[in-house]
């Protein structure tokens, strides 16, 4: 089967071949970070035949034997050549006990190339980060930009194939399937399971799927609101659903820990400060939203706050609501010293839906970048110095 590069990642991790650090990429499951594997793999092939590729894959029943840190340091040494570079490969090594042990001690010898993928944020938190200090680098890995889902399906930059990427979402095994509802959606309902059960149920042994199912409908149907825990609880009881604050948070961090919802926290654009209440969630893929809450046109706005976000993380910025005073700005996105502000509006039907985007980022009197995004068939120019992009334009200058 051909595997189709990822040159985005694949620039990010280059540089650190054959360097004395792990390379750790990170994402939700299913996002492709197995293929990313085997593409590093056949570049390493390519270019030295003299190279030992010892690859593990946690996921298939022959590596069921490599249960912890010992089992995998006497794995890799028994299958390591002392003549040559060995390149390890190590796919979802969260499901090894205590494998920082054994990465940490082969890190040290310049004989070894370590690679390995994770579905778990806190892979690398706390105490691991800590024992690995300054010995591994960690890329994520996101489901297609908009850019990838063209190439992916063969498609041109269209109202049309927009609409498919939207509808349907980024993850890259839909190249095998037609994209038609029941199909995609019966397949995308596979991967949320795959994903509740294995790496929020399992993992944090939860026992109420029925609330965390609930929990991640009212996420869906609230994509882009600002939630705090409390009002996300008080909802829920309203629905005859009783459950702690502390629990819908730890809720809320296992799904964020699985790469399934992105946190994103409010940013006082004044006092450049970050608040620790009060934040907006997004979902990983648009495709998996979608299949859990229904694709409805009444939802493009949510869903157009959604789009902007992936692809902004997918060009590396870090995100945050911006508030100032009584305004709100959807997104400030920053990276380096560049720091850009967006506003989010499917359709700019009046004057007074005109007056608030284009008027909250007219009373930031920085001169960063300001853009209003819609859908407006004849989105372009400016309003005294405030960009207004349609969402294909941004596209092509963030999703490629």
């Amino acid at each position: 089967m051909k595997i189709i590069k990822r040159e985005n990642y694949l620039r990010q991790v280059k540089p650190h071949f054959g360097k004395n650090v792990i390379k750790v990429l990170t994402g939700q499951r299913r996002v492709g970070k197995s293929y990313l594997l085997k593409q590093i793999m056949e570049i390493f092939e390519a270019s030295d035949q003299n190279t030992n590729i010892i690859y593990i894959d946690k996921e298939k029943l022959e590596f069921d034997s490599i249960r912890d840190y010992r089992d995998l340091y006497t794995y890799i040494t028994e299958k390591s050549d002392k003549n040559c570079s060995n390149i390890v490969m190590i796919d979802e090594v969260q499901e090894i006990e205590a494998f920082e042990k054994a990465l940490r001690d082969l890190n040290e010898n310049p004989a070894y190339d370590i690679f390995c993928t994770g579905s778990n944020a806190n892979l690398l938190s706390g105490e691991l980060s800590t024992f690995l200090a300054g010995r591994y680098v960690q890329i994520q890995v996101h489901s297609l930009s908009y850019g990838e889902f063209l190439g992916f399906h063969h498609l041109k930059n269209s109202v049309d194939s927009l609409g498919k990427y939207i509808k349907y979402g980024g993850m890259p095994y839909l190249i095998h399937l037609n994209l038609e509802d029941e199909i995609v959606f019966d397949y995308l309902k596979n991967i949320y399971n795959s994903i509740i059960l294995k790496d929020v149920v399992a993992r944090y042994n939860i026992r109420n799927v029925n609330f965390l199912d609930r929990l991640v409908l009212f996420l869906a149907d609230n994509t882009g609101s600002i939630l705090s825990v409390k009002n996300i609880s008080d909802f829920l009881k309203s629905q005859k659903v009783r459950i702690s604050v502390n629990t819908v948070m730890s809720y809320l961090d296992f799904l964020i820990n699985a790469f399934f919802i992105h946190k994103v926290s409010r940013y006082d654009i004044a006092g450049k400060k970050i608040f620790e209440i009060n934040e907006k969630y997004y979902f990983e893929d648009l495709g998996v939203r979608n299949t859990i809450i229904g694709f409805k046109q009444k939802d493009m706005g949510k869903i157009l706050e959604n789009l902007i976000y992936t692809q902004l993380k997918f060009k590396g910025y870090d995100v945050y609501v911006g508030k100032q005073r009584d305004m709100e700005i959807d997104f400030v996105a920053k990276k380096h010293d560049k720091t850009i502000y967006i506003q989010a509006a499917y359709l700019l039907k009046d004057k007074k839906t005109i007056d608030r985007e284009f008027g909250n980022l007219l009373k930031l009197k920085d001169n960063f970048r300001k853009i209003v995004v819609s859908m407006d068939e004849f989105a372009h120019g400016n309003v005294k110095g405030i960009e207004h992009l349609h969402i294909l334009t941004f596209l092509k200058e963030f999703g490629y």
